[in-house]
Order: structure tokens, then sequence, then C-alpha cells
């Protein structure tokens, strides 16, 4: 996820094209007493998902809405990941919402502070404010089968009731620590890249990095200028391919807001690119030798010793793990005060971090770039369906949902980036809002006259995800390399093995006849 260029944004703050009546821009207070309201609809979390579901169930005619957010403030990953370096790696004028285009991007990749300011004037611009209640933090959801609510009870002893609930905080959204023997004895400071504490010094300070992922290659070239001594430890190489960043002009910015087509046919180019990309990412073809010989060829370039070349080089399938992109995380780590270290960790002690070959390297400062509970199986909180079945229970093998949203005996509840939802060549958001069209016309189908219970009949929803496996054993994802994508026996619940327009077109139409539907008879204390 690099910070974006301060006075740029300054200069042109992120603006949205569309835009809807503003209401207040105050951040809305809690009812009084929020169990005696019933909502159409509940959604958990404030990031990109929450708040394009709200824009879309109002512009569908959906409006008793609650948008319940855990922190004091909008943006999801892109208000925690806050480190040095964070940026995204999908270009801007693609990781943004086609009915909200922002015509001032800054650079073509453009950093986590520029998102987040674009998140915030989605709240701004379609007047969301008076439907996000900060600081609720949920606790547990459960289904009333006596009056077909679900009730979603949070830290402080609330209880929210809504005929549909929307789970949209994202599969990033809880960071983690490695499980590493002693990581609570270290003496010095631990930072995770997710929770960045920005009054440490790292200027002079002996520095480990622990992960070779997303956030670290982002964070290395940041650090390697500060610390005395940076050392980076890697468990396996990824494939790192050549990022085409540059700033956006001014002419540039002024065409797009002034011709939001030219704006439109950039994003779409820059999809059928990356749509393009899936034949060399998602499945073992001679595209994919096409591009491993590209990132060979890049680290080639790069990196002038040969040592070195050969501890970054994968030995893997390209498309296996995520793919990143990056130029100048490998000068970093030819810089003098670099140093990777590719022998496994044995475990951290109270001075830094013993390796298996028994050597302990020393340090003031760990950070953990090691990334986040992914729901692969469990969830976040505590969830009960019909006759109390409880979610962590059946997921306890590998999620499974029906199209990625709906899971059979949870009626009207509705899950964003849910199991095998996941690109791996293409924008999250382009998928996003394939989910937020399907959750808006089930929810405005259950809310329309009579309340319903919407649930997806079991045997749908196997089959459905019967050919969801099936496909995903002929991908890179399921080749043999171990990966976040994957539960610890192998099983994949996080990819979508197919393109961006398959996935569109999955999630195309609403057929009610996959469905069970169950009218309720809401008593008066409802």
């Amino acid at each position: 996820m690099t910070n974006s260029n301060s006075a740029a944004l300054k200069a042109n703050p992120p603006k949205t094209t569309a835009r809807a009546p503003r209401r207040s821009a105050a951040a809305a207070k809690s009812p009084a007493n929020p169990s005696s309201t019933v909502y159409d609809t509940l959604i958990v979390g404030a990031g990109f998902a929450g708040l394009g579901t709200a824009i879309k169930l109002r512009e569908g005619g959906v409006h008793k809405l609650a948008i319940l957010e855990r922190a004091s403030e909008v943006g999801g990953t892109w208000r925690d990941n806050q480190y040095p370096g964070a940026a995204c790696d999908i270009p801007s004028n693609l990781y943004s919402f086609s009915f909200a285009p922002n015509p001032n991007w800054s650079r073509s990749y453009s950093g986590s502070r520029e998102i987040l300011a674009y998140v915030k004037t989605l709240v701004r611009d379609f007047g969301l404010a008076p439907l996000i209640h900060y600081q609720r933090n949920v606790k547990s959801l459960e289904l009333d089968e006596c009056t077909g609510l679900w009730h979603l009870q949070t830290d402080n002893g609330e209880v929210w009731r809504g005929k549909a609930v929307v789970m949209a905080s994202g599969p990033l959204a809880n960071a983690s620590l490695p499980k590493i023997d002693g990581i609570d004895t270290f003496n010095g400071k631990k930072i995770h890249s997710a929770r960045w504490d920005h009054d440490y010094d790292f200027t002079g300070k002996r520095v480990a990095v622990v992960g070779t992922g997303a956030s670290a290659i982002q964070i290395v070239p940041e650090l390697v200028k500060k610390a005395a001594k940076l050392k980076v430890f890697q468990r396996t190489p990824p494939w790192v391919m050549p990022r085409p960043d540059f700033a956006s002009s001014g002419l540039t910015r002024k065409l797009f807001a002034k011709m939001p087509i030219t704006q439109k046919a950039v994003r779409e180019a820059l999809y059928w690119t990356h749509e393009s990309m899936a034949l060399a990412v998602i499945w073992d073809s001679p595209l994919s030798r096409v591009g491993e010989r590209l990132g060979k060829a890049f680290l080639n370039a790069q990196v002038k010793d040969p040592w070195l070349r050969r501890q970054l080089q994968p030995d893997y399938t390209l498309g296996c793990k995520r793919i990143l992109v990056s130029n100048d995380y490998y000068p970093a780590l030819q810089q003098p005060n670099c140093e990777l270290i590719t022998w496994p960790i044995a475990r951290i002690s109270e001075q830094g971090i013993r390796t298996a070959e028994g050597i302990e390297h020393q340090f003031d400062c760990i950070v953990f770039a090691t990334g986040f509970d992914v729901p692969k199986s469990g969830t976040p909180y505590p969830v009960k369906g019909i006759g109390g079945r409880v979610l962590a229970q059946e997921w306890s093998r590998g999620a499974k949902a029906y199209k990625s949203i709906n899971i059979s005996g949870y009626p009207n509840l509705f899950i964003m980036f849910g199991p095998n939802s996941g690109p791996g060549h293409n924008s999250a958001l382009v998928y996003m809002e394939q989910q937020i069209g399907y959750a808006v016309k089930a929810i405005r189908h259950i809310v329309d006259g009579a309340p319903k219970l919407l649930d997806v009949k079991p045997e749908v929803q196997e089959r459905h995800n019967v050919d969801i496996q099936r496909r995903l054993a002929k991908t890179n994802w399921n080749s043999g390399c171990k990966s976040w994508y994957l539960t610890e026996d192998g099983f994949n619940a996080t990819m979508y093995p197919g393109f961006a327009t398959q996935y569109a077109q999955q999630m195309g139409t609403l057929d009610l006849k996959a469905y069970r539907e169950m009218r309720v008879q809401l008593n008066a204390a409802a």
C-alpha cells in the first residue's frame, strides 16, 4: 500500500464527480436506544465495501440504514495501513468506484493517504455521515427466528436490529503477529505494519523486518534510508515486477474533470489490460512463462550479485503467491546498511531474533510485515443462524458460501469479499462493485412489502462450491506452494478461479429459485 504527495493533495484534494444531496458532515450519534429501531440494513464496517453498499442501497430506495464502525474514522484498511511507503499496487483509476471517479489522483499508483482522502470524499459527497456510528465494535450477530431480525450486539452493550446485515469489514481488517516462539520476550520495540507507531524514530537504530510480502517491499526502501542497520528476514522470495508509476500532469487532471469520458476510457483500458493478465497469473500457460521471464529479467537487471539473485529467485509457478510490484525493493536490499537473511527464524529472544543455524541477530526494533488474519475459516465474531447453528463451526474446515456472498442457514446475511471472491489479477473494487450490486438486488427484495427471509438452498450452495473447487484445482494458486490463500490443509477459500468478467456474470443475476423464501410476522415488539 508510497505515502501520497502531500503538497499535491493539498492543492488538488480528491473529489468525485458523482454527487448526491448533502447532509450534515457531523459524525452520527447513536440512537438513545438502538434496539428500539428496526433497520432495513445494518452494515458492519465503514471502508470501501460498507460505504459503497450504503450509497447503492440508498440509490435503490433503501434508506433505513446504519453503518457500524469499530474505529473513530472511516477508511478500513487504508486508515489502518499508514506505514512508510504505503501505496496501492493497482492503478488509482482502476482502484476506485466506477460511479465515483476522482479526476485528481496525483499519481498512477496512489499512496494510502490519498486513497484514504478519497474514501472520506465518498462520505462527504454522498451524505453518508449521519448513517455512521463510530466506536461500535461488533461482539456477536444472531438471528431471531421469531421476528426474522438479526440482532447485532456491540462491545458497549448496545443491541441493533436489522432485517438484513452486510458484513463489510473485509478480509484485511485484523492484523496478526506471527506465531514465533519467544515473541513476547523481546525487550525492544515491536511494530506491526498495520499498527504503525509514527512517533518511533528509526534513525540510527538496528531494525529487523520480518516478511517479504506486499507491505514489506514498500516498507524496506523507506526504513533503509534511516536505520543504521536493516535486516530483512525472508521465508519465501516473491515474484517482483516493475511498477509503471508516474505523476499525473495538471493537463490530465483538467481533461478528466472536464471530459469524464476520457477518464472512463483510461479505466476501461486498465481493466482489460489487467484482465488479460489472468492468462498468466491464474492458470499455468505459455503466458506464465513469459511473465516469469519478465520477472527474472527484472531481477537480473536490478541485482548484480549472483548469490543475492539466487536468494531472491522464486522457485514456484508465477501466480501461486501474490505477485508484487516495486521499482525500489531490490535496490534497497543492496544498500550497504541492508542485509537479506534467508535462514528460518527459530525463535525471538530478549535481544533480537535467533535463526536456525544458531546466530542471534540483535535489534532495537522488529517490524512485522506479516499480514492479517484472513477468515479462510472461522469468523471475526460469533455468528448464529437458523436453529442456533454457529458459522465458525461450519467454516472450521474452510469457508464456503453461495456466490461468495450468502450462506445457507443464515438468511438475509451478506458478506462482502466472502469465500472465493478474491482477485489475483484485477482490482478488488471491480469485484466489490459486483457484490454490492447483488446485495442491493436481494435486500430490495427482502424489504419490499411483507418482511421475508431469503435463505440459500443447501444443495444449491453445495453445487456451487463443488464447481468452484473443481475449477480452483486447475489454477496456479493450488499448484503446491504455501500462501495465505490456503488453509493449513490446502483448502482454497479465498480466490475466485476466473476472469473478472466471469465473476460479473456470476453476480449479475439474482436467481430467486436458488433460495428458500420464508415470510415472517413481525410482532408489536419489533
